[in-house]
Order: C-alpha cells, then structure tokens, then sequence
C-alpha cells in the first residue's frame, strides 16, 4: 500500500505499525521526519541500547540487513533496523539481493520493523520487488513541492507549532529560501525559540529580524518596487545586492522575476480575470492577487513579454553564455531595461 508522511507518522504513533517500510523519492524532509521518529522517539529510550540497528547504505549490504532484521527483541516487544541513504547501496543492480529482500518482504519478521531511506529516487515499480513491497510493506513517495505551494506549507508548520503567521511573513520564508523544506522547518524552528508562548501571530518584521532576511532588501521587494515602477526602490535594492554578490547571486533573483512576469502574462491570457479565477490560475493566494492585477495594468502583454525576454537574456549573461560581466552589472543592467519598458 502506499501513503503519506503525515498518515504514516500519525499512524506509527498510534500503535499501527508495519513489519516493512520503504521511503524513496524527491523530499528529504518527509524521509528524514519518520527516520527520525523511529531511531528516537519510537523505542523507549532503555529499550534502543539492544533494540535499534541503524545500517548506512554505503557501509553495509542486503545479507547484514536481513541478518539484522531476523533478529528478535531483547526485552522488549519490537525492534527496529534503519537503513539509513539506502539508495547508495551497490547491491541494487544485484538480482540476488534482490531477490533476498523480496523473500523477506513476503514472510518478514513481525516483531521486527525494518524502514529503508532511498532518498532522492524510486525502485522501478515494473520489478517484483516493488511489486512485493506494494503488496505487503509500506511504501511512502515524497515528491518536491511546487514553488507556489512553499507560503502554505509555512503557514501549515507554523500552525503545527501552535502559531499563527501573515502571509507576507510566509512568502518572504518561501522566496528567501527557496524549495528546502529541512532548512525551512530548521529556519522556523529558530525563529520560533525566540516566542515560548504558542497563539502568537509571525509576521514578516519578526521573519527579517530572526531569519537574517534584510526587510527593504530582498527579492520579494524587487519584485514588488519593479511592479510598481518604483525606479528609487528598485536602484536601492540592486546596488545593495551588488555590493554583496555572493548573498546575493543574479540567477536565483531572475528566477523568481522571469515566474513573476510569466504569471503576469497568464493573467493577460485568461479570459476570467475575477480575483477568484486569477488565484486559481496562478497558484497563489487570494491575499496577492491585487498586486498581480494591478502589474497586469501596468505591464501590457506586449511588456510582459518584453520582460521575460530581457530576464531570459540576463539569465543567459549571469550562467557565462557570450558575456564576462558580473552579477551586480547585470542585475543593475536589467532593472534599468526593465523599467523602461
């Protein structure tokens, strides 16, 4: 069967536990959030001296796993073995090993749990293996979240923690760093240590002043000062980022404007412009739509277009493409054409 991070933990705190995990795929945060639940907090803590087994995937193979996992408890009624960067075992390409664990997986131990941490890739479900670990483990698939979805999954953490937080608070987390959810829940679980008391609302004065992230000087201003044509704003921003290139790198900051001006051109392309629909269509909250209604009205399609190509050119220019020129000349270089416009 397959399932969630979230049920999976949920379950496993209930007292539903499998004889066989499997964790694979794109995010590391979910893999590392039920690893992490089973080699602390899953044993008594005088139970893991003879009762938890944690294998590396580089370091061991399929014979000293199962061997581990036959294994019976020692006072205790269930013991674990994690295997933790399993993917980075060689003996995948192996048939016979394989084939061991596939004849595990069918008749396991029942007092054993046995979790396996294959980050970052997925086993070819055409094999009998995975076909075995369908039937009788539980597999659970994490995939990278879209860009768009990264303020909600803030906002969800900070709910998890008994806080509330602004939008604006959980689009600067998103925009400063990025698609990293360890280093996002790490970066709120710092921030949080500096508010004891649960019920207090996060905001983006508390998120500048904890996470590092200047307030006037990030992207999510450059995006909203070039929004509003505001040439004073949009100098200040850049040369502050010139002045320190290496916090501030051109490519990721043309990312997110080459994302800002192609969800301005869907707007001009769709048909149903209500508030409603353009949040629907980009993906974004209802609390941000008026500012991408109100670009829309000053950047024409024409514009638009005209904006994607010139960070599509400042893109080419900051990856080396036919250019030597740094990154604060072509950040600089591309405010100027983009006001313009």
């Amino acid at each position: 069967m397959s399932a969630q991070a979230e049920s999976v933990l949920k379950d496993l705190k209930a007292g539903k536990i499998a004889a066989v995990y499997f964790l694979q795929g794109d995010e590391p945060y979910y893999i590392d959030l039920l690893s992490n639940y089973i080699e602390h907090e899953f044993l008594r803590p005088e139970e893991r001296g003879f009762n938890l087994t944690v294998l590396y995937g580089k370091d061991t193979n399929m014979q000293n796993i199962l061997n581990a996992a036959r294994r019976f408890p020692v006072m205790a009624q269930r013991q674990v073995v994690l295997v933790k960067e399993a993917q980075e075992m060689s003996e995948w390409n192996s048939e016979k090993a394989k084939e061991m664990l596939l004849r595990y997986v069918e008749k396991p131990v029942p007092s054993t749990l046995l979790m396996f941490c294959y980050k970052y890739k997925k086993i070819d479900a055409r094999t009998q293996l995975a076909k075995a670990l369908a039937k009788n483990a539980v597999i659970v698939e994490t995939k990278k979240i879209y860009d768009n979805q990264l303020p909600n999954w803030a906002k969800q953490y900070f709910a998890s923690k008994g806080y509330r937080s602004s939008e604006k608070a959980n689009a600067m987390l998103a925009e400063f760093i990025g698609n990293d959810l360890s280093r996002m829940a790490n970066e709120i679980d710092k921030l949080l240590i500096n508010f004891p008391q649960p019920q207090v609302t996060i905001t983006d004065e508390e998120v500048a002043r904890y996470v590092g992230i200047s307030k006037e000087y990030n992207s999510f201003e450059l995006q909203n000062a070039i929004a509003r044509r505001d040439s004073l704003k949009v100098y200040q921003i850049v040369n502050y980022f010139a002045a320190d290139p290496k916090n501030n790198p051109a490519i990721p900051i043309i990312a997110i404007l080459f994302n800002f001006f192609t969800k301005i051109l869907q707007i001009h392309d769709s048909a149903d412009k209500s508030k409603p629909a353009v949040a629907s269509l980009l993906g974004i909250n209802p609390y941000f739509v008026e500012e991408y209604l109100a670009t829309a009205r000053i950047y024409t399609r024409e514009k638009a277009i005209q904006a994607i190509h010139l960070l599509y050119q400042a893109d080419c220019r900051a990856k080396g493409i036919d250019s030597t020129m740094n990154d604060g000349d072509i950040l600089q270089e591309l405010a100027y054409h983009l006001l313009q416009l």
